[in-house]
């Protein structure tokens, strides 16, 4: 077994460092407090070629896979969280229309994202249909040639500022079989009837947009159905048992950052005569915080290994991304604690590392869902 990452791997991962290090510090703390991104930065990313790896070269992406991805979220989100997921959720939704799309989909929907031209989302959630996705009653009605949608999609990923928009939608209602009864669509942004309301006052990742969705008679052509009518909900599963391999990535950098921050102050700061990092305590916390960023990283990097061979282990995933998630918001918190006060004050990153960390823990399926699928893969 070769744990070592290839040549080519270490450049990306090394490439994506350099490049979060040299972009995002100096205005982290401004798109934090104002909410808002400079889409230059985003713009930077796809010259360099960090958004949208996984996308084939048929389509202007890398050819790269999934693992090539979470390399670049993982230095991304060490570096910032919020500028790192405004950047990477651009492409949110491409790895479904790599899946499931038709080439003339995919020509004219996946191949603008990598070259900056689009940035597109995914709108599932509903306010009262969250982890049960298939509650979800947003419509999609067919009427000769398109089909009609209506209904509220909540905590939607770049809703105000997409193109476009992947919206999971009930097709088949009266199905007996729950599982069967929605399907997916490509919703343009500037078609009648979409209005999207910026969502403020976040816990964390501020610079990445969220927004409420209002879909009321907005007309799409049948040709915007993505895959099979009525095979939404399994698509959407076979979806998050890939990206949830990225929210472990995310939760494995903000964990790293969390951990550098802690090894900084400790050293730099004094009680008692001595530095806080003599303390037994602090480097039990220390040691704690690496072998736990290991362990979730190991985790993640089989699980995406996997994938890539088209092996996907979905118990796998649902442990990677509920152990990670776990232990990025452990890590922070201890980051914060072993700060003090001045970890709770926004002049030190810890503070805002503590309000991101969170996200990885809700997200795409929270821990007490992902522990859920773990234990049906166990127990059958």
């Amino acid at each position: 077994m070769d744990f070592n990452l290839t040549k080519e791997q270490q450049d990306i991962q090394r490439a994506a460092r350099e490049f979060a290090l040299g972009e995002f510090p100096e205005r982290a703390q401004e798109f934090d407090r104002d909410e808002t991104f400079d889409l230059d930065i985003w713009r930077k990313a796809c010259e360099l070629g960090f958004v949208g790896v996984f996308i084939d070269e048929a389509h202007e992406g890398a050819g790269l896979g999934f693992f090539e991805h979470c390399l670049i979220v993982e230095e991304f989100w060490a570096v910032d969280a919020g500028i790192a997921n405004a950047i990477i959720t651009a492409s949110f939704g491409a790895e479904m229309l790599g899946m499931f799309a038709t080439e003339e989909q995919k020509n004219k929907y996946l191949s603008p994202i990598p070259k900056g031209e689009a940035i597109m989302g995914t709108a599932i959630t509903e306010p009262d249909a969250g982890s049960d996705v298939t509650c979800a009653t947003t419509s999609a009605v067919r009427d000769g040639d398109e089909y009609i949608i209506n209904g509220t999609k909540m905590f939607t990923t770049n809703g105000s500022i997409a193109n476009y928009l992947l919206v999971f939608c009930q097709t088949d209602p009266d199905n007996p079989d729950r599982h069967q009864r929605h399907s997916f669509f490509i919703v343009e942004t500037d078609r009648a009837g979409y209005e999207a309301n910026k969502i403020h006052g976040k816990l964390g990742i501020r610079a990445n947009d969220t927004a409420e969705v209002s879909l009321v008679n907005v007309r799409v052509p049948a040709s915007n159905l993505v895959g099979q009518e009525g095979k939404g909900f399994k698509n959407l599963m076979d979806f998050f048992n890939v990206t949830r391999l990225h929210i472990c990535a995310m939760a494995v950098g903000i964990a790293r950052a969390a951990l550098e921050e802690s090894v900084a102050h400790i050293k730099k700061r004094h009680q008692f005569g001595v530095p806080l990092a003599s303390f037994q305590i602090n480097q039990f916390k220390i040691a704690e915080m690496a072998t736990k960023i290991r362990a979730a990283r190991n985790l993640y990097y089989e699980a995406a290994w996997l994938a890539d061979k088209g092996k996907i282990d979905h118990g796998l995933v649902a442990m990677a991304k509920w152990f990670s998630g776990e232990m990025a918001v452990r890590c922070a918190d201890e980051a914060l604690q072993m700060h003090g006060g001045y970890g709770y004050i926004d002049e030190y990153k810890v503070q805002r590392i503590y309000r991101d960390a969170k996200i990885v823990e809700i997200y795409e399926g929270t821990k007490e869902i992902e522990k859920i699928i773990v234990a049906n893969s166990i127990l059958g």
